[in-house]
């Protein structure tokens, strides 16, 4: 099932980067003016490549985040390793002997 997932995610992506760079460049960036009549002109609004990048944006969003979810799920320990776990009756270290005469601050 991760597999299947994974392939799909990989096409999604790729399909994204093919539509996103077919797209015709209208210079109406953040630091350009742009023409405003023309971002909310009918053919603006219902341009085809325009709803194919938003629909494959929200796959691939929806893709990651089950992706991600499937992937916790599936590789998550079973059982804990309790083997460098301590025992709480095991006696406490000695306390260090000071080496030149001086006892140690506790």
């Amino acid at each position: 099932m991760l597999t299947f997932l994974l392939v799909i995610h990989a096409l999604v992506a790729a399909a994204l980067v093919a539509v996103i760079l077919m797209q015709r460049s209208e210079g109406g960036g953040l630091a350009s003016g742009g023409n405003p009549a023309g971002l909310m002109s009918a053919r603006g609004a219902a341009d085809f490549l325009t709803r194919t990048t938003s629909i494959l944006a929200s796959v691939f969003v929806v893709l990651s985040i089950g992706l991600a979810a499937l992937a916790t799920m599936q590789h998550s320990p079973a059982t804990i390793d309790t083997s460098l776990v301590k025992s709480r009756s095991a006696a406490p270290a000695p306390a260090p002997k000071p080496t030149n005469g001086i006892p140690l601050a506790h």
